[in-house]
């Protein structure tokens, strides 16, 4: 985790999660890019290249200029190394290859989720970064505080398939002195008996070096309800699962947990793209 992305539109979510990243970053020996991204309509598009209203984007920008400046002022930054970048780009598409290019760590971004038609048809910025993103998202709900994470919550069905993205939260994990909290979320549609839950969840993790972890086996009508509720009776200070970044119609009809997670969970959340 030594470099750290943080998009932000300058709102008190976004904040919460600037201040997070800079308690993540000076635990690390880590630096910050602080990303604004500028979106623009169609004609502001067309504006850039044949050269009309060029004075209105460049106002947008150098307000954007300053407010990144004043933030990057905050005495919670005071001694991490933060650069800034201002990109004209849609949001969630402009993370994600400022990510890239950068060849970043974490992603960390604040989040007040989505609901209702708005979650099914649009999607919230932070659901999108979590679908695409090669590299661990961090998402922050609220303000946080101390941002300590002494129970972190693994959920997975613990198949083959989720060893890679383990292997990146047990890192997650170590790196913050933390126990993990490896459950299994058995439901009605996809039920196993507590034997067979606790010996797949015993070979899974036998081939990683976890410095503290607890294994649990958890009963729930649905798998996101299990998680979320199985994070209250253990009052978790972080929920973390991997995701397939399913797109398209598969993404439609199937749906993922990890993005429902986001929109739904009030604590912290981070992903691990399969």
């Amino acid at each position: 985790m030594k470099k750290i992305l943080i998009p932000t539109d300058f709102s008190d979510h976004a904040e919460y999660a600037l201040k997070v990243a800079a308690q993540i970053a000076r635990k690390n020996n880590g630096e910050i890019i602080l990303l604004h991204m500028l979106e623009l309509p169609h004609e502001g598009s067309d504006a850039i290249s044949t050269g009309h209203d060029i004075p209105e984007l460049m106002f947008f920008k150098n307000a954007a200029i300053n407010k990144l400046e004043e933030l990057m002022d905050a005495d919670y930054l005071e001694g991490i190394k933060v650069s800034e970048v201002i990109q004209f780009e849609m949001a969630f598409e402009g993370i994600l290859n400022i990510s890239r290019l950068n060849d970043v760590d974490l992603i960390v971004m604040g989040s007040h989720g989505a609901s209702g038609y708005k979650e099914m048809f649009i999607g919230s910025n932070a659901e999108k970064v979590v679908r695409n993103s090669e590299v661990p998202v961090l998402i922050i709900k609220k303000e946080q505080g101390e941002f300590n994470v002494d129970k972190f919550v693994f959920a997975s069905d613990f198949a083959e398939e989720a060893k890679k993205p383990f292997s990146k939260a047990v890192d997650f994990a170590n790196k913050f002195g933390a126990t993990l909290h490896l459950v299994m979320i058995n439901t009605p549609n996809n039920f196993k008996s507590t034997a067979t839950s606790q010996a797949t969840i015993d070979s899974f993790i036998s081939g990683f070096q976890v410095n503290k972890y607890e294994t649990h086996i958890y009963n729930e009508t649905n798998v996101e309800k299990g998680i979320l509720n199985f994070a209250n009776s253990i009052n978790a200070d972080l929920i973390g699962m991997s995701t397939h970044g399913r797109k398209g119609l598969a993404h439609f009809f199937n749906g993922s947990i990890s993005e429902d997670l986001v929109n739904h969970a009030t604590r912290p959340v981070v992903t691990f793209k399969i």
